[in-house]
């Protein structure tokens, strides 16, 4: 099943991805739909879910909060003409990462993992707030506010799904195999 799920990312055209080059969105259903539209944002945004749910307790809320904070804070920081360089790598690796870590069920202290989620949210926030249109604030801040809400959705799809993992009779297989398939989507996401 992670072959046949490598093999399939390989013919997933770049423009898939949710940084084509399109130009500046100026709405909420804009910028609730860019982080839907691009599989790196997607795979990491559940991923976080999915990593706060295997960690259980206090994660689960604080590891999704943390990511969107910080990636709110990244945002602003790419609305206003900031530079953060690598940025695609960074995204490419948080889904590689974060797919490692729930395969091989890393067990971490939670600021561990808040910590590591604030770092990716940073390339993901800022990724998101070089698209929002500055000359426009409430323009932006609906586009912000728009990405910020799909991505509080795809955390609360991650979280449900690992729940519902861990009570599956195979759920530790499972959340190794969909962590595996995420760390493979990553990795094709680096090279490609």
């Amino acid at each position: 099943m992670l072959r046949l799920f490598a093999a399939a990312l390989v013919f997933v055209p770049t423009a898939a991805f949710a940084h084509p080059g399109l130009p500046h969105t100026h709405d909420f259903i804009h910028g609730f739909v860019h982080p839907l539209g691009g599989l790196d944002h997607v795979l990491a945004m559940i991923a976080v879910g999915l990593l706060a749910a295997q960690l259980g307790g206090r994660a689960l809320w604080f590891v999704p909060a943390t990511f969107v904070t910080a990636m709110a804070v990244a945002g602003l920081l790419g609305m206003s003409g900031g530079s953060i360089p690598y940025i695609e790598t960074g995204i490419a690796l948080s889904v590689l990462i974060l797919g490692a870590v729930i395969a091989l069920r890393v067990g971490m202290p939670v600021v561990i993992a808040i910590a590591m989620v604030a770092v990716f949210a940073v390339f993901h926030g800022y990724s998101h707030g070089i698209e929002m249109p500055a000359n426009e604030i409430a323009s932006g801040w609906l586009y912000g506010v728009g990405f910020i809400a799909a991505t509080i959705l795809l955390h609360g799809v991650g979280i449900a799904v690992g729940l519902l993992i861990a009570r599956a009779p195979q759920g530790v297989r499972i959340a190794q195999v969909t962590g595996g398939a995420m760390a493979v989507a990553g990795a094709v996401l680096l090279v490609g």
